[in-house]
């Protein structure tokens, strides 16, 4: 078997992290159908990892990637599981940083 056939056959760390992502949604799932039905909110976490699984709004959208105040440049994804790169935090430090070169 050629070396191209090999590397196209394993899902390498982008294959993986998708699985895992897709076992963190399933859990996230199966955890919110296990609690009674009046207590579910369908967003917490598993361990340390976020999720949010009610439906998506714009502003949920806009606080989680662009939030320049927000210390944190990774926030929880706003439909999903994990987290999101807060452009916003990332264009203030970026400015920041030019800021303090000129």
């Amino acid at each position: 078997m050629s070396r191209e056939k090999r590397q196209a056959k394993q899902p390498g760390l982008g294959g993986l992290l998708r699985l895992i992502g897709l076992g963190f949604l399933i859990a996230a799932v199966v955890k919110e159908l296990r609690t009674p039905a009046p207590e579910r909110t369908w967003n917490g976490t598993l361990g340390f990892v976020p999720y949010d699984l009610r439906r998506p709004t714009a502003q949920r959208f806009r606080d989680r990637m662009w939030a320049p105040e927000d210390g944190h440049l990774f926030t929880p994804q706003p439909f999903g599981v994990g987290w999101t790169l807060n452009l916003g935090r990332l264009v203030a430090l970026l400015r920041q940083r030019l800021a303090s070169r000129a």
